[in-house]
């Protein structure tokens, strides 16, 4: 991998990371594109550019949670399921989910439509307005939600915004929960790919991630407030149907 594919990656991982259309996904699918080899390195590229997005939340949102601890606290509940499930099934989704072009595409067209299919559903639906008023039991369902996006083209952004509606927040207050619980969430992937995928990393590798953490982190800023300013104004539902769109056009194009 050189510094021109790393520098498309990492602004793909900024763009896609925190909204509903699966980042992992776009990355597979972009180095399909690329012609970029599925190597151990290129997997741990992909993982590892996420915490320059991650820091991107931290940097907004970490003092707001440190003068709420109760908010924290329910961030980290929320963090268990993802925690012990992806701890178990690491080995499973990096050999055999991670790369796989067919899962990622069926996900993204699924979760298509599901997006669409939820947004109609709560439409009319009373809504809690922030963290402050949600349980520790619907943070833990909301952590379980989440989950189910080791499974690569699910979208973390995704799974967790529908959980948080599924609990009751509304739109906004449910994609501020998914970007503040992608903080220990993908700290603690990162980290722990890293630690496992270490020994096997040269020298001009390490340039590589650290390059491609610094554009993440920049392209992400700018998309996070974006987003919030986007779900205040409109539905999800455009990203239901741009995620069918691009699993067909996928479907037809990537062998």
């Amino acid at each position: 991998m050189n510094y021109f594919d790393a520098a498309i990656l990492s602004i793909i991982e900024g763009v896609t990371e925190f909204l509903p259309i699966s980042s992992t996904g776009h990355l597979i699918l972009a180095t399909k594109l690329l012609g970029i080899p599925q190597t151990e390195f290129t997997k741990t590229f992909e993982i590892a550019i996420q915490s320059g997005a991650i820091a991107s939340v931290i940097v907004l949102y970490a003092k707001s949670l440190l003068r709420n601890q109760e908010n924290l606290i329910k961030i980290l509940v929320a963090f268990v399921p993802t925690g012990i499930l992806g701890f178990i099934f690491y080995k499973t989704v990096k050999t055999y989910l991670l790369g796989n072009s067919f899962v990622t595409l069926m996900t993204l067209l699924l979760g298509g439509i599901s997006i669409i299919l939820i947004e109609k559903f709560f439409k009319n639906r009373p809504k809690v307005g922030d963290i402050s008023n949600l349980s520790y039991k619907r943070a833990f369902l909301i952590g379980l939600a989440q989950s189910i996006s080791m499974i690569p083209g699910v979208s973390r952004s995704a799974a967790t915004i529908i959980g948080a509606m599924f609990a009751g927040m509304n739109r906004t207050a449910a994609v501020e929960f998914s970007f503040i619980l992608a903080i220990p969430t993908m700290l603690a992937a990162t980290g722990y790919d890293l630690l496992k995928s270490l020994p096997n990393i040269q020298n001009s590798e390490f340039n590589i991630l650290i390059f491609g953490f610094v554009v993440s982190f920049i392209v992400a800023l700018v998309v996070i407030k974006w987003f919030l300013g986007f779900v205040r104004k409109y539905s999800l539902t455009s990203f239901g149907w741009y995620r069918i769109a691009l699993s067909i056009l996928f479907l037809l194009l990537v062998k």
